[in-house]
């Protein structure tokens, strides 16, 4: 029997047989695979709910010493979307007219056929910015530092994206730069810093994407001979 100095609770996880786990495993890889970044949204109403069970699903994400660095802004109201937009193509129109984007990147982004125009922002129901939180203001007034910050958010904002996929909503995962502009806005504290901006909404009727391929798992695995002799004690468990 372990003893603990703090409060420990079981853990029993389902477990199935290896046709179940492959089963599910593919499932789930077919109802991801089907996701995309959306540009092109609806005006159609959203539910508050919906908005809510994402942060819900992102409040879930493993986070360095349970320190959940992360702070949701939910912004529904058409004014403060606008001064969202504006700012937004401010940056961009530097970024994408005046030159501040180097022409790698440029000829990157050239498939995806995107500019400085950010219309979308005032068209979705809904724009939640994701805050990451370097430190964490404690009742005293004083502030916590947080660890692992960046990986703890980034895998917040993915549980989040997943999440509105399982409701049948689409996103992007906006990243105007700079975005100083998003804590004043939305009215943040210094502690935060924007992370990502995320429109969300139905995809518009006449929606199209960009037709791109992902990589095959060929290209995504590694194989490490190493790998093989690790145990489930030797790997490392400091994030939960």
């Amino acid at each position: 029997m372990r003893k603990h100095t703090h409060p420990f609770v079981p853990y029993r996880p389902d477990r199935y047989d290896e046709a179940g786990m492959i089963r599910r495993g593919e499932d789930f890889v077919s109802f991801l695979d089907g996701r995309r970044s959306v540009r092109f949204f609806s005006d159609d109403p959203v539910p508050r709910a919906c908005i809510d069970l994402a942060v819900a699903a992102a409040n879930t994400a493993p986070s360095g010493a349970h320190f959940q660095p992360w702070k949701f802004a939910v912004i529904g109201d058409a004014e403060t979307k606008h001064r969202i937009r504006v700012a937004a193509e401010e940056e961009e129109q530097v970024n994408y007219e005046g030159g501040r984007i180097p022409p790698e990147w440029r000829a990157a982004l050239a498939r995806l056929e995107t500019n400085s125009d950010k219309s979308f922002l005032d068209v979705v129901p809904w724009i939640v910015v994701c805050f990451a939180e370097k430190s964490t203001a404690m009742p005293d007034g004083s502030l916590r530092k947080n660890y692992y910050v960046n990986e703890s958010v980034g895998i917040a904002c993915g549980f989040f994206i997943a999440a509105l996929h399982a409701m049948g909503l689409s996103t992007l995962t906006h990243t105007p730069n700079p975005m100083g502009f998003l804590t004043e806005i939305c009215q943040r504290p210094g502690n935060e810093r924007p992370y990502i901006l995320f429109p969300v909404g139905y995809a518009a009727a006449d929606c199209e994407v960009p037709d791109l391929a992902r990589k095959p798992l060929t290209e995504a695995i590694a194989e490490s001979p190493a790998s093989t002799g690790l145990t489930a004690n030797s790997r490392d468990c400091r994030n939960t």
